[in-house]
This record gives structure tokens, C-alpha cells and sequence, in this order.
């Protein structure tokens, strides 16, 4: 039964952990993009409003994610339905947080409810990662998977499309702060080494196989000895301004690990409890204020349904 109005929100995420190089992700409870759909006049796609971008984004259905998501479940369903769509933007665009991911992703739910739930959620991820593919020029996983799924999720294999969703102690909170600048994510591959040594893939897979039983056993220790990035964080971290101070600030504080959230240029934090993300926050924030530079911050636990819809009629 199609529905004649629905809303779907999905949240930010969090692209690598630090450990885990385009296979691993996390989504945080806030910030997030909703979109809005209800019945058009006409058949096919209408991206009548966006929100939030400062006019940045694209009304055109073909370069926009939201229209480019839609439409390619239209087209898997045989469908041509009259849609006049709506995006509220909370994210910040080019953050690292997954900006494109959860407009991506708030599109698919809300077209699955729209279309009366003809795909399981899981069956909605391929969906997404051609919003990606439009946004970044390839089909990432990491953003796409936690803020439709939520949690902790590991990106097995892009092909054939393998998610695992990871245990993880409920306790865990996020500190992110959000530096008033922007990244685009093809910049920030542009500086990504083209090749490792044999050395730091072992030292990365050890420490990504370490952090994951760590998660899985609840062991807070095992979880901070192995959050380090040996392969993007080395690269990026001259993009973001007073990084390190940052990150020492955030461990200082009592953070667990910290690191660049995807992209950059947010920074995020794993911290054992509310009390300390939110101390680590406000120390992180307060390097980037003490050079002139304005932030947000963010503090959540991890969000654990993901996506979901909002309301429909």
C-alpha cells in the first residue's frame, strides 16, 4: 500500500574508527539528515525543497543523492510514481561525519515506507551506496551501513556485500567536535598513500582484530591499546589544523582512542561514559577556540536502530 506522506530520519556516522580503513563504522544518535515524501502531482521524482545546505545542493534528481537513491529503487520495482520529496539537512556538509550517507540513507527508508516496505533494511543498502558512488565517486560501505543500521558495523566485502554488526559495550559514548571547515572526501583519498609496507597492513590487521574483541568482550583496556590508525590518520592529519593538540587534549581527558572521523575534518572520541565524552569535548573544542577557529560539538552514544521512520500517513 503506498502511503500518501512520509518522513525518515538517519543519523551521522562515523567512517573508520580510526582502526578499521573503509571497513568499519559506527553511527551516532545526532546529528542526522530527514527526508520528507509525499505524493506528486506528476509521475516520476520532484526534489521541490532542500534545507540546511545554504543553498549548496542540487534540486536536479540526477546529481543529487536523495533523487539518485529514489530512483534507483523505482527503477529495481518497475515503478514510476508521482514523488514530491523534501531534505532537512542537520548535517554539516563535507564534515566527515557522513553528510551524504544520511541523506542517502533517510531517502531509501523513507521510499521503502513510501512504497509500502517492499525491501528488508539490509536489502536497502545497495541502494544507498549508489548516492554514495554519486557523492565520493565509489560506493562506500562505512557511512551508509551504521547510519542504516546502526551500531558498529564491519564491511566484510563490498562484493558480493557482506555487513556484520559488532557487539559492543553499551556504555561507549562519542565526543566529536566539528571544526568550522570542510573536506571533501576526494581530497582527503588524494593523500592517502598509494601503497603499505607488509609491516603496518600486519600491525593494522592485528589492531583491528584486537579492537573488535575488545568490543565483543567489553574490555575498555584492549578497546584503547588498540584504537591506532597506521594508514589514513599519518596522511591526514596535516588537513585539520592543531590535530595533534587536539587528540592529546582528548586523551588527557580520559578518552579511550581518538581520531579523524572519515574524512575529516570532525574529530571524535571513544569514551567510557557521558562524563568523560563530555569533558573530552569540551577540551577538544576549546584547542580549536583557543586558535580562532568555531566548532560543534556533539555528544552521543552510539546509535543503536539507525534509520527509522518518523511518520507516515
Amino acid at each position: 500500500m503506498i502511503k500518501t506522506r512520509v518522513s525518515a530520519y538517519a543519523p551521522a556516522s562515523i567512517g573508520n574508527v580510526s582502526v578499521g580503513f573503509d571497513c568499519l563504522g559506527l553511527a551516532i544518535t545526532h546529528p542526522g539528515d530527514t527526508v520528507h515524501i509525499e505524493v506528486g502531482d506528476d509521475p516520476g521524482i520532484r526534489l521541490v525543497d532542500i534545507q540546511g545546505d545554504e543553498g549548496v545542493l542540487p534540486k536536479s534528481v540526477e546529481r543529487n543523492v536523495v533523487g539518485v537513491v529514489i530512483q534507483s529503487m523505482l527503477d529495481a520495482l518497475g515503478r514510476n510514481d508521482a514523488m514530491a520529496v523534501r531534505l532537512d539537512k542537520g548535517l554539516p556538509l563535507k564534515s566527515g561525519l557522513g553528510s551524504s550517507a544520511a541523506s542517502a540513507v533517510a531517502a531509501a527508508v523513507a521510499a521503502n515506507a513510501f512504497f509500502g516496505n517492499p525491501f528488508t533494511k539490509k536489502e536497502l543498502l545497495p541502494f544507498t551506496m549508489e548516492g554514495e558512488r554519486l557523492a565520493c565517486g565509489a560506493p562506500h560501505v562505512d557511512n551508509v551501513a551504521p547510519a542504516l543500521l546502526g551500531g558498529i558495523v564491519l564491511i566484510r566485502s563490498t562484493n558480493p556485500l557482506d555487513v556484520i554488526s559488532i557487539t559492543y559495550p553499551k556504555n561507549i559514548y562519542c565526543a566529536v567536535v566539528h571544526p568550522e571547515m570542510a573536506i571533501a572526501t576526494r581530497d582527503a583519498r588524494a593523500v592517502l598513500p598509494r601503497t603499505i609496507s607488509r609491516a603496518t597492513a600486519i600491525r593494522q590487521s592485528s589492531h583491528l582484530a584486537a579492537f573488535i574483541a575488545g568490543l565483543q568482550q567489553g574490555d575498555m583496556e584492549l578497546i584503547a591499546r588498540s584504537m591506532v590508525d597506521f594508514i589514513a590518520e599519518p596522511a591526514r592529519k596535516s588537513l585539520i589544523p592543531h590535530f595533534d593538540a587536539v587528540k592529546r587534549a582528548a586523551m588527557a581527558s580520559g578518552a579511550l582512542g581518538c581520531g579523524i572521523s572519515g574524512s575529516g575534518p570532525s574529530m571524535f572520541a571513544l569514551c567510557d561514559g557521558e562524563k568523560i565524552a563530555q569533558r573530552s569535548t569540551e577540551t577538544m573544542a576549546n584547542i580549536f577556540n583557543d586558535n580562532k577557529i568555531q566548532c560543534e560539538t556533539y555528544v552521543s552514544q552510539i546509535c543503536e536502530n539507525g534509520a527509522v521512520v518518523r511518520n507516515k500517513k
